[in-house]
């Protein structure tokens, strides 16, 4: 009897057979001896024609079963933005399908018409790209990402979020903007890192970068903008106004010893936290 068990786990594939033996008799005699070398040739004939079936069986087993591995893995986008990922048992070839990013579809548009996407935004749809990402959560879990960029910078933007998933780089919160109204301070106190969103530079008539997908906040509850509006200081998001002390030790603060700073800068981009007018420690640009 043989049976065959796949175990999928890091890309280790382990087979177990088990194999049941007869017991054999002993010849008494000359003619009896004769016989059983007979009966043994025989059966070590038969048993090597099974055992080569049998090999050609597990390949064919083993063949199948690693079929229906490779469909279980999750599709990407039937996956909603926050979704965790099992990725223990996938190949790195298999979790770079989760690192792309595409034209904006009708089904994205939707949520973006009105939102983010008002009746008075001059971008064309055709210079922005939907970005779909893996990244790592605050629960240190995997999880499903998303943005809207402006297709300039969408290469820059899946390498870097490959880079910081590689080195498990925590991210809390990643879905559209859309997803809060395109209300700018209500995604970044739910700390939601975002691009996207056609409006101005708050208190102000000019456009923001964001404007145009040439920028991104991360991770902006811990990284707020501060600026100074006649004389006060102002510090948006204003729960994260226990963070405007950059001297506090905070795993998740942006300077310019942080990976995520590093791999921003080396693409082209500038912080706000090397603004002088301002500091805006969650933003990247470029252009």
């Amino acid at each position: 009897m043989r049976r065959v068990v796949l175990v999928a786990g890091l890309g280790i594939l382990t087979t177990i057979c088990v194999c049941a033996c007869a017991n054999q008799g002993v010849a008494k005699t000359a003619d009896d001896l004769t016989k059983a070398n007979g009966s043994s040739s025989h059966s070590q004939s038969a048993a090597t024609k099974e055992q080569e079936i049998g090999e050609t069986s597990r390949e064919t087993d083993m063949t199948n079963s690693m079929q229906v591995v490779e469909t279980t893995i999750p599709d990407i986008s039937a996956l909603s933005a926050g979704s965790i990922v099992d990725v223990s048992f996938m190949s790195a070839q298999q979790i770079e399908k989760y690192f792309y990013y595409e034209s904006i579809s009708d089904v994205v548009f939707s949520r973006m018409q009105g939102n983010s996407y008002g009746e008075d935004c001059t971008i064309p749809l055709e210079e922005l790209a939907y970005v779909r990402v893996l990244y790592y959560g605050f629960d240190k879990q995997t999880h499903v990402g998303e943005l809207v960029v402006n297709v300039a910078i969408s290469d820059d933007i899946v390498d870097i979020f490959r880079a910081l998933y590689a080195a498990s780089y925590p991210i809390e919160k990643m879905v559209l903007v859309d997803d809060y109204g395109a209300d700018d301070n209500l995604s970044m106190a739910a700390n939601n890192t975002s691009s996207f969103n056609y409006r101005v530079v708050q208190g102000t008539s000019t456009l923001s970068r964001h404007a145009e997908g040439m920028a991104i906040d991360i991770n902006p509850l811990y990284n707020p903008w501060v600026y100074t509006d006649n004389g006060a200081t102002v510090i948006d998001p204003p729960a994260g106004a226990a963070y405007a002390d950059r001297s506090l030790d905070v795993a998740y603060y942006i300077d310019q010893d942080d990976l995520c700073y590093q791999l921003f800068t080396e693409h082209g981009f500038t912080w706000g936290g090397d603004w002088s007018s301002s500091k805006d420690y969650q933003h990247f640009s470029k252009g």
